[in-house]
């Protein structure tokens, strides 16, 4: 029979700091989640929106930082990948709101 042992074994520094992030996740997934059925849609449209995107930046910097790496990167390095994906959603955000102009100038000069 194999003994137990009163030593217990710690953890490595990488695999405490991925609980710790997933617990983070997790409390922000939760939070998400309380905020979607608590906050009322109608009311508060454009401050749930708001609060989501934030939440999801959020997660996205934790998600990127520890399980992509990029948190232990060069900063060159960091600001190469991040300004262009910066450029991309400010990109997409410009051609939805200009899209909206062009079916409201048909309208108006018919």
């Amino acid at each position: 029979m194999a003994q137990h042992s009163e030593n217990t074994e710690k953890l490595p520094a990488q695999t405490k700091e991925i609980w710790k992030t997933f617990w983070i996740l997790l409390g922000i997934t939760a939070l998400e989640f309380l905020i979607a059925f608590v906050i009322d849609a109608d009311t508060y449209k454009w401050t749930k929106v708001g609060i989501f995107i934030i939440l999801t930046i959020v997660k996205a910097y934790y998600i990127v930082g520890i399980f992509m790496h990029l948190k232990h990167e060069v900063k060159s390095l960091i600001w190469t990948i991040v300004l262009p994906c910066v450029f991309v959603v400010w990109l997409i955000v410009a051609l939805i709101v200009e899209g909206g102009y062009i079916g409201l100038e048909r309208l108006l000069f018919k």
